[in-house]
């Protein structure tokens, strides 16, 4: 259902959804919670394609992005992170938690700035359409293993 998604999405477009194209695809939904770096869905794709090339899979992901099909995140470690949309219901973003020790990157999904977007429009007049945020910390396993070595000290 979602790759039909994304199949009718590049036709809106004209474009196609050639098998290089449909492999990097694959790689992002099969991949969806691992927010893959592009060097990553290259390694992922090539499993599938061996003939793929690393500027394919660049070109693919760029046009996945400008067609929305696709988000792109800098997470700051210097790599784009990519995660496939869930289609056009997904409207509001989920939000990432960044372990700033382990580098790992997980989800929260509730929207709780309802209210907030609301009040930016009331009164600025400005319609928030969308929103990203990004939560750095300590993920669970990191603060136990600091738990760990602070007890055992």
């Amino acid at each position: 259902m979602l790759k039909e998604w994304v199949r009718t999405r590049l036709e809106e477009n004209s474009y196609r959804l050639t098998p290089q194209r449909e492999a990097v695809v694959d790689v992002l939904i099969a991949n969806a919670e691992d927010h893959l770096s592009a060097e990553e869905v290259y390694m992922h794709t090539r499993r599938l394609h061996t003939e793929i090339g690393l500027a394919t899979v660049y070109r693919n992901l760029e046009l996945l992005e400008r067609l929305e099909i696709i988000h792109r995140f800098d997470y700051g470690d210097g790599q784009s992170r990519y995660e496939i949309k869930m289609g056009d219901e997904d409207k509001h973003y989920h939000h990432h938690l960044i372990c700033q020790k382990c580098g790992k990157i997980g989800e929260f999904h509730s929207d709780l700035l309802e209210s907030v977007e609301k009040r930016i429009t009331e009164e600025t007049g400005f319609e928030v359409t969308d929103h990203c945020l990004r939560f750095f910390g300590l993920c669970s396993e990191c603060r136990a293993s600091s738990d760990q070595e602070s007890n055992g000290a």
